[in-house]
C-alpha cells in the first residue's frame, strides 16, 4: 500500500526509525554510571568489613541482603501511581543495585570455602544467602507498599 492509499484509509505512514544505538545510548550510559556507583559502594563495604579466610563472608552476605531489600522497596515505589523518568529504573535498579549486589562473589566465596575445607560454612552460606535475599526483597516490598497505602487519602 502506498503512502497516499494509506492516508485515504486514515492510516499514518510509519515514522522514520531512529537507530537502536541512538535510542539505547542513554540507557546504556545510565546503567554503566549506576553500575560503577554500586560496585564502588560494594568495594567500600569490603574494605570497611573485610572477610576472614575460612569464615562466613558476612560483608557479601549483608551487601546482598541490603541490596535486595532496597530492590523490594524500589520496585514497590515504581509500580505506584506516580511516573518517573525513563532512566531511573536502568540507573538505580539495574545499575546501582545490580553493581552493589554481588551474586558472582557469592559463588566465588562458596568455591573458596569448599576449596579450603570449610564445607559446612560454605553450605550454610549457600543456603542462607538466597533465603535471606528473597526474604529481604519481600519484606522491603511489603513495607514500602504499606507505607504508600498509608500516605493515600
Amino acid at each position: 500500500m502506498t503512502a497516499p492509499e494509506a492516508q485515504g484509509l486514515g492510516v499514518r505512514p510509519a515514522a522514520p526509525r531512529r537507530s537502536a544505538g541512538r535510542t539505547q545510548a542513554p540507557v546504556v550510559a545510565a546503567v554503566a554510571l549506576g553500575g560503577g556507583t554500586g560496585a564502588a559502594a560494594r568495594y567500600a563495604a569490603s574494605l570497611w568489613w573485610p572477610a576472614h579466610t575460612g569464615g562466613f563472608p558476612w560483608t557479601t552476605f549483608w551487601v546482598n541482603v541490603a541490596g535486595c531489600a532496597v530492590i523490594g522497596v524500589f520496585m514497590a515505589v515504581l509500580t505506584g501511581p506516580r511516573t518517573v523518568h525513563r532512566l531511573v529504573r536502568p540507573f538505580f535498579g539495574t545499575g546501582v543495585l545490580g553493581g552493589f549486589t554481588t551474586f558472582s562473589t557469592y559463588a566465588v566465596d562458596i568455591r573458596q570455602l569448599i576449596g579450603t575445607g570449610h564445607v559446612r560454612t560454605a553450605l550454610a552460606y549457600l543456603a542462607a544467602t538466597p533465603l535471606a535475599a528473597l526474604t529481604a526483597v519481600w519484606l522491603g516490598s511489603w513495607a514500602a507498599r504499606r507505607a504508600l497505602e498509608r500516605r493515600q487519602p
